[in-house]
């Protein structure tokens, strides 16, 4: 069985959004989940989560980033092309319900998977501040699509070319220092839910640990199979080891060991840049062997 791709286009300069008919992944499909995909028979097996799920369609929609070889391969394809493997939904849904006020945090790629559960938490009734944020307003997305999922929405840009001129967590720490207060006088912000790079998630873990506010992150460290067996995709939280795949992907941030989930993501970097300079190398090769008219 193969997935067709019957949407395609880029968001931003290399970063793509990837529409797949996937029935019984998107029938089974929850915010926070993620698939493992493979291109071909020889390609290797990447998670990605899923940004959005139509069941009545049949269809997903993955957002990623050229980074590597495979995320560069996945590019290349059009729609109409297929993928050899898409399983999954993997890993554990967000925990939807009434909280009451729910601050969603997107960091660059982030805002993709940030989108769904912004929009369960709304739909569930909560009162949702979502803060999403990139280096410049040139590379960033979705914005139509956040203001639509959340109760408030405020942007924040490296560069101050959109909205906020700083970092997400300078409106997370704000709303904590200067929010709204509930009729017992404590602080109306009921949980924190933050996905983004890794120090992104640790920077916001930091403001809201002062606050004793509940703080979730969604981990994305080296996957393999997805079902806890390899064992490549472990982390470290309250001390304690767990899988990403199965026990997660989100954790309580307070007690997420950040130092060595980044140390354990740069593990392959040299052989993940070996991998994409020989990519590099065929398709020149290749297009310096094509004839000439």
């Amino acid at each position: 069985m193969s997935f067709t791709i019957l949407q395609k286009r880029e968001l931003v300069p290399t970063l793509h959004q990837m529409e797949i008919n996937a029935p019984r992944v998107a029938r089974k499909a929850m915010p926070g989940q993620f698939v493992i995909l493979r291109i071909d028979e020889y390609g290797e097996r990447i998670p990605l989560t899923i940004a959005d799920f139509d069941a009545q369609a049949g269809t997903i929609t993955l957002i990623f980033q050229e980074i590597g070889k495979t995320t560069r391969q996945l590019a290349s394809l059009a729609a109409g092309d297929s993928i050899a493997d898409v399983a999954g939904p993997l890993g554990n849904p967000s925990a939807i319900e009434k909280f009451g006020t729910v601050v969603c945090v997107g960091g660059g790629v982030g805002i993709a998977p940030i989108f769904p559960i912004a929009r369960a938490l709304k739909s569930a009734g909560n009162r949702v501040i979502s803060v999403i944020g990139a280096r410049s307003a040139d590379i960033l997305f979705w914005e139509d699509r956040m203001n639509e999922a959340s109760s408030e929405l405020y942007i924040t840009t490296d560069d101050g070319t959109k909205g906020h001129h700083g970092f997400v967590t300078d409106v997370v720490q704000n709303l904590l220092e200067h929010g709204e207060h509930d009729e017992h006088g404590e602080r109306a912000i009921d949980r924190v839910i933050a996905i983004g790079p890794p120090v992104m998630m640790r920077a916001v873990a930091g403001v809201t640990k002062p606050f004793g506010v509940r703080t979730v992150v969604s981990l994305n460290p080296i996957m393999v199979d997805g079902t806890g067996m390899c064992g490549a995709c472990r982390v470290l939280v309250g001390g304690v080891t767990k899988f990403a795949c199965v026990d997660g992907p989100e954790f309580d941030a307070h007690e997420v060991d950040f130092t060595l989930l980044m140390s354990r993501l740069a593990m392959y970097l040299p052989e993940e840049k070996e991998a994409l300079d020989c990519d590099l190398r065929s398709s020149v090769g290749e297009a310096a062997a094509e004839p000439t008219v």
